[in-house]
């Protein structure tokens, strides 16, 4: 089954690029179609794992987006704002020259939760599977 997470992956690469502008609700809804169908098709299978490591690395992808999508250092210092982090540590981390992916996986981590993105309508790849898998 190496060979179909492989693909799902490449299909989700393709769903979580930075560079495909898009709506945050088309986005979220052809995510949630590929994920949707995935886990019907192969819920007899034992993905529990595996889900669990491609919903994070959604996630990571996800958090990547947001740091390109907010473009500028004012407008990711406001944003940051917005999530919570004092003015100083916003000011700070809007200013770093860290790629996206080191900004996603530091900082953007412990702001941008799982929860937060379950609110703003992310689906989540482990609650599906919770949801439809079938034990044989």
């Amino acid at each position: 089954h190496q060979i179909s997470v492989n693909k799902l992956k490449e299909k989700l690469k393709k769903l979580t690029n930075r560079s495909w502008s898009v709506s945050w609700e088309h986005r979220c809804t052809k995510l949630r179609q590929l994920i949707r169908g995935w886990i019907n098709y192969y819920r007899i299978g034992q993905f529990k794992t595996i889900c669990q490591r491609i919903d994070g690395w959604i996630r990571f992808r996800i958090r990547m987006y947001l740091w390109k999508k907010w473009k500028t250092v004012k407008n990711r210092e406001k944003q940051l704002r917005k999530l919570g982090v004092n003015a100083l540590q916003a000011k700070m981390w809007s200013n770093t020259r860290k790629s996206y992916a080191r900004c996603a996986s530091t900082f953007l981590q412990n702001k941008v939760t799982k929860e937060l993105l379950r609110r703003k309508g992310l689906p989540s790849m482990i609650d599906q599977y919770q949801l439809k898998h079938i034990s044989a």
